[in-house]
């Protein structure tokens, strides 16, 4: 044998191996230098553009890192936001605040305006004081909080709260959602005996320690030692912040006045003044006001900076008089041409579904085809005139009558994926390969069918009796939440008139543009959402390096905002005594109404139910709006989704709302309202999905009705409708049971509503017939957009 495939046997190995054979897989170091010379030098170049490589990608990521680092702690950065939230209602936090503030102040008051700046500490900072109880001052404070310093108290380790109460781990986890900014935590009471001390810290620091993330430090904060040390690390400190918040510019207000507007009635111009964060603002953007709306700028005015570092000493306070005029630097106006249209809905045109006038050339092709119908002879019968012959159909233009059912006014299904023939000479049908084909039996097997039904002559009250009676029966049945009770009273093909029957929910066409409501004329649609995003986010960019329409981040500014309602400027001005007044950017198209979808999910403390189309408030990054969502499913394998009536603990659905656009990604905090004397709460936690009015949800209803005689395949069935109309109405409707059958309704039977039905097997007397129906559903459009405008 020879050839690739010979066999080859293993040598024979001895029981002490030579000298030879040891070295035999030795290459000598002559040969070896010889032969791996060119290797070397081939390898020699690629090694050096490799570490060429990565040093560079090292330098980048060092600049950038200085670059970050210079941005966020230099002389022209904006003061670092330090908010001070209590664990549990134990904690002081007034002492810890001052004594905070007499570090950094230069003269050791404490009193600062608007920020304070320490020339010690190369720092400018404003301390925050979270209200604890106040679940929406808190929320508001970390959306803009560079640090977050969760305080504790040492001493809470022998009450019930072990360090933190329930109003402080409901508020952490509403941090989490958002998205926590740096954090640190600082622990007070601790004993004064180093030994004592140190176990205190170290128990608190184990109880806590799963609560917040790895690279949170725990610092005692009891002396003026401990906060010097803090504020030295807090200084050094590289601050990590939400991915949101770097997307568009804020300001967190640090004043707020207005003046009246006298070509406007009931309309005034809001100042805001405070520094301009994480990205230039340009004075032809929109801006959004928290819970007030959006609106337009008519000024921005760079003001001298009021809290600078570079100031002579004892001089971080500014004069009282300079505090109220502050000097004004530079002041720009925007462009007519530029300046981003405030355009909220789209405004429809009521007729721009009517015909047009026709013109020249379409009236002449009338006429023409008026001559040939006048010359083509028709047979009529005796005595018809001519205004009368008009109105007979010709035989090519109606060529499908004949093969129609006479009772054809019943329910379409989608069309091309009937289940069921709806002919009414036809009594056998075919269904899909997966089920099987159904041997129909004879009429005169289940002649027995035909006859009158036992409960013909029961009354109204005992067929409701009857009915509820069969319901309690079947109350394990309770997974099937979409089953409703068709009315005694109405006709269920007037009732359920909006809906359809569907032969497959995943694979059935369903048109997103049929029958929309009216509101769908008053949104706005993107063609392609993800290249529309793409394209703002890169003129957001172009237009931050345009200098002469762009304030810098890090500037103090007055932003004039027109328009502004006067009843809303006055509830600014009440809320800026107890939490911040913030205001953010807007992007292209972002003030504009479209449908948005959010991955909601019930927050855990929640336990009233959530239904759909009730009113909430969606708290989406910075911005705050009124909407009314429904809740569908979220299938992966489908172009349809299945509307939920409740928002259910434990999983994520999607929500759908009417509301101003944004670009994701961005947290959604929902709050519901049960009345005005009540403040809000947190009802779920979730963020942005996407935006598209074309997303499809259906609502499904099931039809139940009781077997009441079988034989063999057929089936008696009743109390699913109530007339003989409504069960050939709901004719071409596939119905399925509860166990698994699958079949046809054949006939009504009777004159109060049982109907005959053909399966593809015996249907168990035990057994329920369920027939499902469909409509698409949308949300419900909300009264007013904004909590603080009037409806």
């Amino acid at each position: 044998m020879g050839g690739a495939r010979a066999q080859v046997n293993k040598a024979h190995k001895t029981r002490f191996a030579s000298k030879s054979s040891r070295n035999v897989h030795k290459v000598s170091s002559k040969d070896k230098s010889r032969i791996a010379k060119p290797d070397r030098n081939l390898t020699k170049g690629a090694r050096a553009a490799r570490l060429q490589r990565n040093k560079m990608m090292r330098e980048q990521k060092r600049d950038a890192l200085l670059k970050e680092k210079r941005a966020s702690s230099g002389s022209n950065s904006p003061p670092r936001v330090i908010v001070l939230f209590g664990l549990s209602g134990s904690v002081d936090l007034s002492a810890l605040e001052q004594d905070l503030l007499k570090l950094l102040s230069a003269d050791g008051t404490g009193v600062v305006y608007p920020a304070v700046a320490s020339s010690e500490y190369k720092l400018r900072a404003t301390v925050l004081k979270a209200p604890h109880g106040d679940l929406l001052a808190c929320m508001e404070m970390a959306k803009v909080a560079d640090l977050i310093a969760f305080v504790t108290s040492a001493s809470s380790s022998s009450e019930e709260d072990c360090y933190i109460d329930a109003f402080g781990s409901h508020c952490l986890s509403i941090f989490r959602a958002l998205g926590l900014p740096s954090t640190a935590v600082l622990i007070r009471d601790l004993p004064s005996e180093l030994k004592k001390k140190n176990d205190s810290k170290k128990v608190c620091t184990s109880s806590l320690a799963s609560e917040f993330p790895e690279d949170c430090k725990f610092y005692p904060a009891d002396t003026k030692d401990d906060l010097h040390k803090f504020l030295w690390l807090f200084k050094e400190q590289r601050f990590s912040v939400p991915h949101w918040r770097n997307q568009r510019p804020y300001l967190m207000a640090q004043k707020v006045d207005m003046v009246a507007d006298n070509s406007f009635s009931g309309k005034c111009t809001l100042l805001l003044s405070g520094y301009i964060r994480a990205r230039s603002l340009s004075v032809n953007q929109l801006v959004h006001i928290t819970g007030a709306g959006d609106f337009q700028l008519s000024k921005i005015e760079l003001l001298k900076d009021p809290c600078s570092l570079n100031v002579r000493k004892g001089g971080d306070l500014m004069e009282s008089d300079d505090m109220k005029e502050a000097q004004v630097i530079s002041c720009l106006t925007p462009d007519p041409m530029k300046q981003e249209p405030l355009l909220v809905e789209n405004v429809p045109d009521p007729l721009a579904g009517e015909q047009t006038w026709p013109t020249e050339a379409e009236m002449a092709e009338a006429e023409r085809n008026q001559e040939e119908r006048k010359l083509k002879r028709k047979t009529l019968p005796k005595g018809t005139s001519e205004y009368q012959a008009a109105w007979i159909v010709e035989d090519s233009d109606a060529d499908v009558s004949e093969s129609e059912n006479e009772e054809d006014d019943g329910m379409v299904l989608d069309e091309g994926e009937n289940a069921f023939n709806s002919q009414g000479h036809m009594d056998e049908f075919e269904l899909d390969d997966d089920q099987a084909s159904l041997a129909l039996v004879s009429d005169e097997e289940t002649e027995i069918h035909s006859m009158m039904m036992d409960g013909e002559n029961l009354t109204r009250e005992q067929t409701e009796e009857e009915i509820r009676k069969i319901k309690e029966a079947h109350a394990e049945d309770e997974e099937f939440p979409d089953e409703v009770d068709t009315p005694l009273d109405v006709p269920a093909r007037k009732r359920f008139a909006k809906y359809r029957g569907l032969k497959s929910f995943r694979t059935s066409s369903w048109d997103p543009k049929e029958s929309l409501p009216q509101e769908y004329a008053r949104i706005f649609a993107f063609d392609n959402f993800n290249r529309t995003q793409k394209h703002v986010l890169s003129r957001t960019r172009e237009m931050e390096q345009n200098l002469d329409e762009c304030i810098p981040a890090g500037s103090y500014a007055r932003l004039h905002i027109r328009e502004v309602p006067i009843g809303v400027a006055n509830k600014l001005n009440l809320v800026t005594k107890t939490m911040p007044v913030t205001l953010c950017g807007l992007m292209q198209h972002e003030s504009k109404i479209s449908v948005l979808h959010f991955s909601l999910k019930k927050h855990d403390s929640y336990i009233a139910p959530i239904k759909a189309k009730e009113e909430m408030i969606f708290n989406l990054g910075f911005r705050q709006f009124v909407a009314r969502p429904i809740f569908s499913s979220d299938s992966f394998n489908a172009d349809k989704q299945k509307m939920e009536r409740f928002l259910h603990p434990g999983r994520f659905s999607v929500a759908s709302v009417y509301a101003p656009i944004s670009f994701p990604p961005l947290p959604l905090i929902a709050l519901k309202i049960k009345d005005d004397a009540t403040p809000a709460t947190v009802a779920a936690i979730g963020s942005l999905r996407s935006i598209d009015p074309d997303r499809i949800i259906l609502k499904k209803i099931i039809l139940t009705g009781y077997p009441q005689r079988v034989s063999k395949q057929k089936a008696t069935v009743r109390y699913m409708f109530h007339n003989p109309e409504d069960v050939r109405w709901f004719k071409p409707v596939e119905v399925w049971s509860k166990c698994g059958r699958r079949g046809r309704i054949k006939e009504p039977v009777g004159t109060h509503g049982a109907m005959k039905c053909i399966l593809n097997g015996v249907l168990q007397q035990h057994d329920t017939l369920c027939m499902s129906l469909f409509k698409r559903t949308y949300p419900r459009w909300p009264e007013k957009w904004f909590p603080m405008t009037d409806a």
